[in-house]
């Protein structure tokens, strides 16, 4: 099998995340054929949801069409670190591998600050793979933010 980054993807969707006013924030799930089933972009302010982030409406989208609350085999590519509420969901959702772009300091959950995955109450770690993508993410949220303070 070769290896594939669906990373393009996840990026097209942040990129509509921030042509909609949201964090610009994208994901994808790729099934164990290499083939997208779900893909979403941040919509927490489009649905008044906290819990819209682009993994968790990925998986759920994901898990809808394969009528599963599990993806086992299932690969996720986001472009921003998980925070702890999506590392967790990934937790649950079984998936195999998560590929990630660009570092989140202030609030990410899987290299930085809560580190769901290392917990021993975490039943499921998948394999983790940082930086794929990172300079494009990163720029995209630093002109996102940098536009918002009108800087």
């Amino acid at each position: 099998m070769v290896f594939r980054s669906h990373m393009s993807a996840a990026l097209d969707e942040a990129q509509a995340a921030a042509r909609r006013g949201e964090v610009p924030v994208g994901a994808v799930v790729v099934a164990p054929t290499g083939e997208i089933v779900a893909r979403a972009g941040n919509r927490t302010r489009e649905l008044s949801d906290p819990t819209a982030h682009a993994e968790i409406l990925a998986l759920r989208q994901a898990c809808a069409m394969l009528g599963s609350e599990r993806l086992p085999g299932h690969v996720v590519y986001v472009t921003l670190e998980p925070c702890a509420m999506c590392a967790a969901a990934l937790s649950a959702a079984r998936i195999a591998r998560l590929y990630y772009g660009a570092s989140d300091p202030k609030s990410g959950g899987v290299a930085q600050g809560a580190r769901v995955f290392s917990h021993p109450q975490c039943h499921h770690v998948p394999e983790v793979y940082d930086g794929i993508g990172a300079g494009e993410a990163q720029a995209l949220l630093t002109r996102f933010f940098a536009a918002r303070r009108g800087s």
